[in-house]
């Protein structure tokens, strides 16, 4: 990532924790490979993920701020600490890299320069102890993973597109849940040398159902009946997330009557199973005749009380 990873979100360099997960989030909204395949989308979304990387950390986004490390996460070597060096404005103090190795923090400073650790002698290695880059762990990568509801529920296995534009396979836990992140070790961007790759961290969110709903391992359904199986009762097929089961209706049910199908939800979870009584399609006369004839023997009130 190069330039401000403020700019690269679109916040103020005052903004709080939250804003600045927002401003990720809404970014990856529009912008993920997956959803946007324009070039300029990949690269804005690439430049969020590796700012929202440096900015969610508090400690490495004080040291961004305070000017220690760079966009990249990487130590800068001020012109302060040049000139303090020993041998005057030379900032190999005449004897290479030797005198150097002496001081903890100049020596950090080095490391993180050339890529290089601090030998047991004061050395550093290499030839007059400065051998390039060096290794570096790659850049952490998060991505928004959304997840159907029958997955998220079972579990299963789904392929995602990366920012380079490659792919990754992912195993989704079973009873994955809305907001959970998922950590997938080393599978971020490559790194440098004999560096180690970065993690992928994918946030879930998980898609509706157009029947099934769900409050933590339970299934919540809500499950029409006719008029003659609830007056009557009958045995009729609920659906479940693993698959149509019977279920009793007792005679005389009513809409907001509540059934529980026990071990049928995630997990272990139960399965909630709401009853909505739901009128035929079109009242016949013959319907109608029996209703008339019923009422006038039977008429009953079932909101008395609730008006005084």
């Amino acid at each position: 990532m190069a330039g401000d990873p403020y700019e690269a979100l679109g916040v103020s360099r005052g903004a709080t924790a939250d804003e600045i997960k927002k401003a990720y989030r809404r970014i990856a909204k529009t912008d993920h490979p997956d959803l946007n395949s324009d070039p300029a989308a990949v690269a804005r979304f690439t430049a969020a993920s590796a700012a929202y990387d440096l900015l969610k950390d508090p400690e490495q986004r004080r040291r961004f701020d305070a000017g220690e490390i760079d966009a990249q996460g990487q130590e800068r070597a001020t012109a302060r600490q040049w000139r303090q060096q020993p041998g005057g404005g030379n900032p190999f103090g005449g004897g290479g890299f030797g005198g150097h190795a002496q001081d903890p923090d100049l020596a950090d400073v080095f490391a993180d320069l050339f890529g290089q650790r601090q030998q047991p002698r004061g050395g550093f290695g290499g030839f007059g102890g400065f051998s390039g880059r060096g290794d570096q762990r790659g850049q952490d990568l998060r991505l928004p993973l959304r997840v159907d509801f029958m997955t998220a529920a079972k579990g299963g296995r789904m392929r995602i597109t990366l920012p380079s534009g490659g792919t990754l396979e992912v195993a989704v836990p079973k009873g994955v849940r809305e907001g959970q992140t998922i950590r997938l070790r080393g599978k971020g961007e490559r790194g440098m040398g004999r560096g180690e790759p970065g993690d992928a961290y994918l946030d879930v969110s998980i898609a509706e159902h157009p029947h099934f709903r769900r409050d933590g391992d339970d299934i919540l359904l809500t499950l029409p009946i006719s008029l003659d199986e609830a007056i009557l009762g009958a045995k009729v097929a609920a659906p479940t997330i693993d698959g149509p089961v019977n279920l009793t209706i007792p005679k005389g049910a009513t809409s907001g009557q509540k059934l529980r199908l026990r071990g049928r939800g995630i997990n272990g979870g139960d399965q909630h199973v709401e009853l909505r009584v739901a009128m035929p399609p079109k009242i016949d006369p013959e319907l109608e005749a029996f209703a008339q004839k019923w009422r006038d023997a039977h008429a009953y009130d079932p909101r008395k009380g609730m008006t005084g």
